[in-house]
């Protein structure tokens, strides 16, 4: 196989790795926030099949081996198409870093570290899958394995504005005040994706059904931040549904709010640094870039509240926050790989 040949194989790869990902990633918030985290009782099969037990009999073993966890034929579906959807993403990850490690005996500039970091990481993220499962739905593991789906999802997009040479400027201004920005800027998105993570997993979304008040105030008075964020509660726990009272969900929803607030004020200067005191066009493009993506995610948020949270709806706020995340990142890289003036 010609160089050329493994360089266009491995962006095409890595473009196909992207995508799935994200659509994985959506799929995972789908499969939780419709109550089906829990549709197979066992991993990597669905009640010790390699698909979903549908006849009569298939689905009476299946009853009589997991009788705490009866077969819900719709719900073990959902669970089963992202477990076929994130074992063909680690497939496809596989030989990307193959191909890497390949390239890289001839280029000497190949990256290898992120391909075999993403490899390392699907493992992982395989791990967190089967505890979510095993350690029934407990919120530090499934918050882990959002994250790590997303972080993967950053790692392949990391790859593809390298290798692509996606969003570069010619140069930029003031660079050490631009990058600490966009430090800054990432982490507190980092930060924020995480409270919404742990809102999810706690079923906290609902503790605040208005908006902009929190239960008619604007300070809710019943808030418990003491059982709100503990990350541990022992083994055993079945987590579906949750197992706070509403006084620790209102507390974390709330939160997750003030977060909201900072990480607009956070982007907005940083979007608005990039649009006016830069006179390179792709450093405003990701400016702009940058508020739409912040736009849709607070619409999608504000309509989930108002519409009082239907799947739909509450699914593409994850898939919001991913977006968020990639524009985040793009700004974050552009002013990392470009000259100085």
């Amino acid at each position: 196989m010609y160089s050329g040949d493994t360089k266009n194989a491995f962006h095409r790869l890595g473009k196909l790795a992207f995508a799935l990902t994200l659509v994985v990633v959506v799929l995972g918030a789908f499969v939780r926030l419709s109550d089906a985290g829990l549709g197979c009782p066992d991993w990597p099969g669905c009640y010790g099949l390699i698909d979903v037990p549908q006849t009569q009999q298939e689905i009476s073993a299946a009853n009589q081996a997991y009788p705490e966890r009866p077969v819900e034929v719709g719900k073990a579906w959902k669970e089963m198409i992202h477990r076929y959807a994130a074992s063909s993403l680690g497939f496809i990850i596989l030989v990307m870093c193959a191909i890497a490690w390949w390239r890289k005996r001839e280029h000497p500039d190949q990256p290898v570290l992120v391909p075999t970091f993403l490899v390392f990481a699907v493992i992982f993220q395989g791990l967190l899958g089967m505890w979510t499962v095993t350690l029934l739905l407990k919120p530090l593991v499934v918050t882990a394995h959002l994250i790590g789906g997303l972080t993967v999802l950053s790692l392949l997009w990391w790859v593809l504005m390298r290798q692509g040479n996606y969003f570069a400027p010619s140069s930029i201004s003031n660079a050490w005040h631009l990058r600490r920005y966009t430090s800054i800027a990432l982490l507190v998105v980092i930060t924020q994706i995480i409270l919404g993570a742990w809102t999810s997993t706690n079923y906290a979304a609902t503790a605040c059904a208005d908006f902009p008040t929190c239960q008619g105030q604007w300070l809710p008075a019943n808030m418990d931040f003491s059982e709100a964020f503990v990350l541990w509660r022992g083994l055993g726990v079945n987590y579906e549904f949750g197992v706070l009272d509403n006084a620790a969900r209102t507390a974390i929803h709330y939160t997750h709010r003030i977060g909201a607030i900072v990480t607009t004020a956070v982007l907005l200067l940083v979007a608005f640094r990039l649009i006016s005191g830069e006179r390179d066009q792709n450093l405003k493009s990701l400016g702009v870039m940058l508020i739409l993506a912040l736009a849709l995610q607070l619409g999608i948020g504000i309509f989930m509240i108002e519409l009082q949270f239907p799947l739909a709806i509450a699914t593409a706020h994850n898939a919001g926050a991913a977006v968020l995340l990639l524009a985040t990142l793009a700004c974050y890289h552009s002013v990392r790989t470009v000259p100085v003036l």
